[in-house]
């Protein structure tokens, strides 16, 4: 039965702290980008965000290459930015700067056919056989990785990239769903930071303000929700007893504007910081440094007692 072709709710990955091995998994690289379904409907391309929202006119040249795609054809993939160094940027794909592509992993419907009762396999067999020959830059496909999750981890780190993605090749398209048939797990950077104030909350704190040291001086780089358990968050009020101060210690704070993601410490943010001595360090994961000099998603690790705060500077 023909059906035409419109927008898919994308299928979603299930979040990971590892990555399950065989031959019946597919791997890929994690792109730091935004997911993107794309399709072609009498004669009218569409790129529509995963919620649906307009991207034809925000990425005019994918959708420009995206011409040839078969009428009544749907696909699934990642628009990218990269850096300087050429790896892929949230900061880049966000301030529109750097070449963007369009990294396509799936196909949902060929020609008015719902492929998406097939297996990964046969999809991705499809789309690289009858669609992407039909597309030229700057649309790609989004390689099959070989080798271990060892490995794969290992050079994902070595070449600061976000993380990896682990598929059933057996897997259904679910629209809409994290069935855990796909996978993900972020392969983050890490280093340690200098702990200078908390914001309060309702459990002893809220979120860790952190930062590093630059010309002898402390310079705040983040806030985190993420890492705490009841037990962490107890161990870290008692470390904070006897350590508070009433001036902030942070040289650079506030600053002007919340900036991107939220990131940025205000004056008005500040109202709800309590500081203390900047003598205990850190250790947190995080994707990246943002253009504002921030971290993008990152974690609270644990406690480093092996390393002195005045020795933290910015890596």
């Amino acid at each position: 039965m023909a059906v035409k072709a419109s927008f898919v709710e994308p299928m979603l990955l299930e979040p990971s702290t590892s990555l399950p091995e065989g031959p019946e998994w597919l791997k890929e690289l994690k792109l730091d980008g935004f997911r993107a379904i794309a399709y072609k409907s009498g004669g009218k391309v569409h790129v529509r965000s995963r919620n649906d929202k307009d991207f034809s006119v925000r990425y005019p040249a994918i959708t420009k290459a995206l011409a040839a795609l078969p009428d009544q054809t749907v696909v699934d993939g990642e628009i990218v930015a990269f850096d300087e160094a050429g790896r892929p940027s949230f900061s880049a794909l966000q301030n529109s700067s750097g070449p963007v592509v369009f990294y396509v992993f799936d196909l949902m419907v060929l020609s008015a056919m719902d492929v998406m009762g097939q297996t990964l396999d046969a999809r991705r067999a499809l789309l690289e056989a009858e669609v992407l020959p039909t597309l030229g830059e700057p649309i790609r496909c989004s390689p099959e990785l070989p080798g271990s999750i060892a490995d794969l981890v290992q050079a994902v780190k070595a070449q600061g990239l976000e993380g990896l993605i682990a598929k059933r090749r057996d897997s259904r398209y679910e629209p809409g769903l994290r069935s855990g048939a796909w996978r993900k797990m972020r392969v983050n950077q890490r280093q340690e930071f200098v702990i200078g104030g908390y914001t309060v909350g309702a459990n002893g704190f809220d979120a860790l303000v952190f930062g590093y040291y630059q010309d002898g001086k402390l310079m705040y780089a983040a806030r985190t929700r993420s890492g705490f358990t009841p037990k962490i968050r107890d161990e870290l009020m008692k470390k904070f007893e006897g350590l508070q101060v009433n001036d902030c210690p942070f040289a650079n704070l506030p600053e002007p504007k919340g900036g991107r993601w939220g990131a940025g410490l205000t004056a008005a943010k500040m109202v709800d910081c309590r500081w203390v001595e900047p003598v205990l360090v850190g250790e947190f994961e995080f994707v990246e440094w943002t253009p504002e000099n921030h971290l993008r998603h990152s974690r609270f690790m644990g406690l480093r007692a092996d390393k002195k705060a005045v020795a933290i500077v910015r890596r």
